[in-house]
């Protein structure tokens, strides 16, 4: 199996390097290399097509969520996981929208960051739980049920979502067909009032359902 493949963005070369240093240490992964802005990112990524851009969102010379929305706008094939110290409605938001695969916050555990990796390389979602709940009332839909109270199989969708799990590897864990799962998501997205994956488990973290952030 082929390594994941990174572009490190971060205008602190202290943090670039201790990420670098992460990387190295786990198997499967290959830094390609290294920027300080937003502006130069988007011409490494187009550049180095990496599986992965670690993108930070506040820099000088270009932000993050511009880079992320150029990207996403040119079609870049490389998923970005936003890494960054920052979790006010203000900078989440926007880089969701921009089209960040996920968000993660910088004092997150190596393990989560590399499983993080992992899961936005499949184009799965990722998104922190000290994250979601703030997400959370920016991105649900306007009507949400009274209840919004979910099946035990829905549960289980639900929480194998914020686990970052594909619909494929739900339907095997299950033992159901994938269109059954999409099914469910259906539902869930209903009951809960969301549109999205992110969304959904943002819900799921805000009502108690999957436990507290």
């Amino acid at each position: 199996m082929n390594d994941i493949t990174l572009l490190l963005v971060d205008d602190h070369p202290v943090v670039r390097d201790g990420l670098r240093g992460i990387f190295a240490a786990a198997p499967g992964f290959t830094v390609l290399g290294e920027s300080s802005s937003g502006v130069e990112a988007v011409d490494m990524t187009f550049r180095l097509d990496p599986d992965v851009v670690l993108m930070d969102l506040r820099m000088p010379g270009g932000n993050g969520v511009d880079a992320i929305a150029e990207l996403t706008r040119r079609g870049a094939r490389s998923r970005v996981l936003v890494l960054t110290t920052f979790d006010t409605d203000t900078d989440t938001l926007p880089a969701i929208e921009a089209g960040a695969t996920g968000y993660l916050l910088k004092d997150a555990p190596r393990d989560e960051l590399l499983a993080a990796v992992r899961a936005a390389a499949d184009g799965r979602a990722v998104l922190s739980p000290a994250v979601a709940s703030r997400l959370l009332s920016a991105v649900r839909g306007p009507a949400v049920p009274a209840d919004g109270t979910l099946s035990g199989r829905e549960r289980e969708v639900l929480s194998l979502v914020a686990r970052g799990t594909s619909n494929r590897e739900i339907a095997a864990k299950l033992f159901i067909s994938e269109a059954t799962v999409k099914t469910h998501l259906t539902h869930i997205y209903g009951k809960l009032g969301v549109k999205d994956r992110a969304a959904a488990v943002a819900a799921g973290y805000d009502r108690g359902i999957l436990g507290s952030p």
